[in-house]
């Protein structure tokens, strides 16, 4: 016991920067050791999140990188009036990322290592040739007309054409179909038209997701806006919905999703994460999701935003495994400085309906 020594005792945060970039934002952390991490901030106003950033930075600076779980408990509970909410969460969920990039790259290996190992050698993401996700063509009123219902039904139908049988079809009601207008839809699809219905309804009503669930046939799914183990719970126990699509960007980081996931693993619940960043937050995804058991197939977009991926998706839309230590993204910090600098801001969505009233997506 003499020779051993361990690498990850001697490391300290020494500092955050924070970059915001319109709706996406980086949190670059350093150490003594010139290890440095990224995570990204997302689908939020980032000029008040990375200020947030700094804030919460005077909580970890000083302190050793590698207590992830200590600091993300730390940081989401450091204020009982602030804690949750997507803010916060979304804010923690870019500082757990460089943690873990910090932690790979101290040990010299992907962050699915520390994660108990790959439990797949590759990853199905959409969208793919052969997996497609479509949306209603725009928020609804309370009921539909026969018109509108079967503009609906045809686009799936359009998008079933144009994967073939063996293709997967999502249809994202992105919470803005009312339940009669889902009802209307969804009833005239058989269960198999649709790998997945997401977001049949507004966040936070159980009894809304229950009366959708017993009138409709179709696989339902739901998660990227119910935000840590604490706000999954309550879905998971009322067994309303098929698969869960928690987001590591929105839902704690990469320490609270790993949770997500366990838990909806005990509820027969397989994950199919939402994910809308670049390839900074993509890939920290990719890397939980590797290591998930229960796992159904992986949202992700291409990226010109300065992070550059390790990984390549193949003709059939899956994706190999990160490579490289820690998140395995190599960040041009210099183009995130010059972006940051732009004046590229944060826009509020308008959202409204033919009458001109507002809508909920």
């Amino acid at each position: 016991m003499a020779d051993y020594e361990d690498k990850g005792s001697q490391i300290r945060v020494t500092n955050l920067e924070a970059y915001p970039m319109g709706e996406k934002a980086y949190v670059k952390i350093e150490t003594n050791m010139d290890v440095t991490g990224w995570g990204e901030i997302n689908n939020m106003e980032t000029n008040v999140t990375c200020e947030l950033a700094r804030s919460l930075s005077t909580m970890i600076i000083g302190e050793n990188p590698t207590r992830i779980e200590h600091h993300w408990q730390r940081l989401f509970r450091a204020h009982r009036n602030i804690r949750g909410g997507g803010l916060m969460v979304h804010t923690i969920s870019a500082i757990d990322m460089a943690l873990w990039d910090i932690a790979g790259k101290l040990w010299g290996v992907p962050v699915y290592r520390l994660l108990g190992g790959p439990c797949r050698d590759k990853i199905w993401k959409y969208p793919s040739p052969k997996a497609i996700k479509i949306g209603p063509g725009g928020a609804k009123t309370f009921a539909g007309t026969l018109d509108e219902v079967e503009n609906m039904v045809q686009r799936v139908r359009d998008a079933q054409e144009k994967v073939g049988p063996g293709g997967a079809v999502m249809v994202d009601a992105h919470s803005g179909l009312p339940p009669p207008v889902v009802k209307q839809f969804a009833g005239r699809l058989k269960s198999d038209d649709l790998l997945f219905l997401e977001e049949a309804w507004v966040p936070g009503n159980i009894e809304v997701m229950r009366k959708i669930r017993e009138s409709v046939s179709v696989p339902l799914a739901t998660g990227e806006r119910d935000r840590t183990i604490w706000e999954v719970r309550e879905i998971l126990e009322a067994q309303v919905i098929d698969i869960l699509q928690p987001d590591v960007g929105h839902g704690g980081g990469i320490t609270q999703v790993k949770k997500v996931a366990a838990l909806a693993e005990a509820h027969y619940v397989p994950i199919a994460p939402h994910c809308t960043m670049s390839y900074l937050g993509l890939t920290a995804s990719f890397h939980l999701s590797a290591s998930v058991p229960f796992f159904l197939i992986h949202e992700g977009y291409e990226s010109n935003l300065p992070a550059h991926k390790t990984w390549e998706m193949d003709d059939e839309g899956y994706v190999s495994l990160p490579e490289g230590p820690g998140l395995g993204v190599e960040v041009d910090e210099a183009k995130v400085i010059e972006i940051s600098n732009s004046g590229r801001r944060f826009n509020w969505p308008n959202a409204r309906l033919a009458d001109g009233s507002v809508a909920d997506y």
